[in-house]
């Protein structure tokens, strides 16, 4: 079994839709990071302070057709092909230590229903 880590960066207030679709499509556990954006616009400023929108990173290690597949949900849900919305990447896990045996199991399960 092949695993990615998903790794989506969203607007801090679509965070909970980010993760909602990726459970509806198959992932499980996620981490969360907090962080600020700057896009290659000039930083807006407001009387002096310089504005830097808040950003959650969510981080899902998948099995790797799920993978695809929470990535194409979650582009199309969150309209991330639009300048400014976020962005999803993945990335393949050589080696993976401290997964739960009951997620293992489920993405054998997904795996299975797919073929």
């Amino acid at each position: 079994m092949k695993f990615e880590i998903l790794i989506a960066i969203v607007a801090q207030e679509k965070e909970n839709e980010a993760i909602d679709i990726a459970k509806e499509n198959g992932a499980g556990g996620v981490t969360i990071t907090q962080g600020n954006g700057i896009g290659l616009n000039e930083k807006k400023t407001f009387f002096g302070l310089t504005y830097e929108r808040s950003e959650s990173l969510l981080f899902f290690v998948l099995e790797k057709n799920t993978c695809l597949k929470v990535m194409k949900a979650l582009n199309k849900g969150l309209d991330l092909e639009n300048t400014g919305h976020g962005m999803v990447l993945s990335m393949p896990i050589s080696h993976l230590a401290g997964i739960a045996p009951k997620q293992l199991e489920k993405f054998e399960n997904q795996i299975r229903e797919e073929v």
